[in-house]
């Protein structure tokens, strides 16, 4: 809690400057009224709200190979069910033809894989302590870890650079399929044209933990020994030997064998690792792994003669987790539903999910609305060209007037716009008021499959050490207020560049994110142009947890409705 504490304690002048961008009802009533008085002013300022419609979209055949990271373990998330999360990667050497040298003998095999770690001070003697618990879920009540069962095979299954169907260089892409149709013990994957299961596909097990439970605690090594022995510590990490046998055979014993000469006859002959998570007694913890760190590897330590008689040198083999690395899901939503809704009345709930789950549309100017001219004419007209007529000056032929630089003229100008979204009081969270407290909504251009404009013109820096606390001004936090947690996402540079530029972006993507400072997408199999939704950001995909929100249809209650609010400035 002290971190929290600390972590929002910004300089006063930042706050004061910071609050200057944020527009409400009583701000600007406290300008006209207080400071100038709404006499002396030749402008006027108001707010409004405009129809709009938010509706689930059902999650399926998502990319799950080029993630920035990647899930292990088994989730229970209270208000959807399990998720089970594995991972198959290829392993690629540093070195091609090797030289093992003469008696070669393996001295041990270490596997090293780095947990998202930061650090949280020193102990009593002067040691850097960790937590790990940002990228950690499934704790018991009283924060201890639950275990999951983890079983390492030897994989069989190719898995190849280039998809032989598509363009010419275009890498293969792998999609999840984690519905559980054809069993929910295996593992399966989708490389557009056949499904494949990798339980089936699965060698020697070369590491087997019944209990294993992912930990904070910091990575001791020494060298040396007695008065020469130096031992350092590094952040927390996923390390364990591994049976020399078997690499003795699958590497050392190789030496010279063409397997080992170039990076394409090397994958071929070893095809990498299947790390399978499964449950125990039903539930389990599930953390993220950092493949992608370069102190993710596994490494060979062994001894060979040396050029002096009588005497042996140390030397090492390193693979490193690089080429095709996929994320797994196996998905038993048993306490909800998941399906596409109803693009016209918009839903009640919407269901953030990550993990081949559910995200929601938004559709910011939706239907047909009732817009009254300057004549005190009223006639029914799409809601997006009333939003235009709001706020673009109209020339008398009924065109919008345009400046010299080809953009509209505006007779209001937008000073705030304010998507509000209020999060399900009943939300199930097994009694554990924290549980979504630190959760993201990123908000993303469904047209163009990346961050919205105001995105890139937020105040707030990124925060990689806590990326909770980034871009939180156009993305807001959760707020929670005598009972009602609700989030405020600014998107008034996007309204901005659809009346200025004629963007057709009115329709924008809401998914839950650990980490809003990653911006890559991830493919949706099989999608078109003409599909609304073809492409997710990457990082909800690893979002094992999932939130319920209040939606626009009509049955639910309108202080809880999901709201688009504009705050304006006019002349008078």
């Amino acid at each position: 809690m002290k971190k929290t504490i600390k972590a929002l304690k910004f300089p006063v002048v930042f706050l004061l400057v910071l609050s200057s961008f944020i527009a409400c009802d009583k701000d600007f009533s406290v300008v006209e009224s207080d400071v100038l008085g709404e006499q002396n002013l030749n402008f006027k300022t108001d707010t409004l709200s405009f129809q709009i419609a938010a509706y689930n979209k059902k999650l399926e055949a998502l990319q799950i190979n080029g993630l920035s990271s990647n899930l292990l373990g088994v989730y229970n998330d209270p208000a959807y069910g399990q998720t089970i999360a594995s991972i198959i990667t290829q392993l690629t050497p540093t070195t091609y033809s090797p030289d093992f040298g003469d008696n070669t003998v393996i001295d041990s095999v270490v596997m090293s894989i780095p947990y998202f770690s930061r650090s949280t001070g020193t102990d009593a003697n002067g040691n850097t302590t960790y937590t790990i618990s940002d990228s950690l879920y499934g704790k018991k009540s009283d924060g201890t870890i639950k275990p999951f069962n983890l079983t390492i095979y030897q994989n069989n299954y190719f898995l190849r650079s280039f998809d032989p169907n598509a363009g010419l260089d275009e890498t293969q892409k792998y999609y999840s399929k984690a519905d559980g149709s054809i069993n929910t013990t295996d593992n399966f994957a989708s490389n557009g044209s056949s499904v494949i299961n990798f339980d089936n596909n699965k060698g020697a097990a070369i590491y087997t933990n019944a209990s294993f439970i992912p930990s904070s605690n910091p990575i001791k090594t020494s060298v040396g020994e007695g008065t020469e022995k130096v031992t350092t510590s590094s952040a927390p990490a996923f390390r364990t030997k591994l049976d020399a046998a078997f690499w003795k055979a699958a590497i050392i014993d190789k030496e010279g064998d063409a397997v080992l000469s170039n990076d394409d006859n090397f994958k071929n002959y070893f095809r990498g690792l299947y790390f399978k998570a499964e449950a125990v007694a039903g539930d389990g913890s599930m953390v993220l792994l950092n493949l992608a760190s370069t102190n993710a590897n596994i490494t060979i330590h062994y001894s060979k003669d040396s050029t002096v008689e009588g005497e042996r040198t140390q030397s090492t083999y390193v693979l490193n987790f690089t080429g095709n690395i996929l994320n797994t899901f196996i998905n038993n939503y048993s306490s909800v539903t998941l399906q596409d809704g109803d693009k016209t009345l918009g839903d009640e709930k919407l269901y953030l999910k990550g993990a081949e789950g559910s995200m929601a549309v938004v559709d910011l100017f939706s239907g047909m609305v009732d817009y009254t001219d300057k004549n005190g004419v009223t006639t029914s007209i799409p809601a997006l060209e009333a939003f235009k007529k709001t706020y673009r000056t109209l020339l008398e032929n009924g065109d919008y007037k345009k400046d010299d630089n080809d953009n509209y003229i505006l007779k209001r100008f937008i000073n705030d716009a304010q998507l509000i979204v209020y999060e399900d009081v009943d939300l199930d969270t097994d009694g554990n008021s924290d549980l979504h407290k630190y959760d993201r909504i990123y908000a993303y251009d469904l047209e163009n499959n990346t961050q919205l404009i105001d995105y890139n013109y937020d105040p707030t820096v990124a925060n990689t050490t806590t990326p909770y606390f980034s871009t939180y001004f156009h993305l807001g936090l959760r707020s929670t207020n005598a009972g009602i947690s609700k989030y405020k996402i600014h998107l008034t540079e996007h309204l901005n560049n659809i009346l200025l530029s004629d963007s057709t972006n009115t329709k924008i993507g809401l998914v839950l994110s650990s980490n809003v400072n990653k911006l890559n997408s991830a493919k949706i199999m099989n999608s078109s142009t003409s599909d609304e939704v073809t492409s997710v950001p990457a990082v909800s995909i690893i979002t094992p947890r999932g939130t319920i929100l209040y939606g626009t249809n009509s049955s639910v209650p309108a202080n809880r409705k999901m709201k688009l609010k504009v705050f304006f400035t006019e002349p008078k």
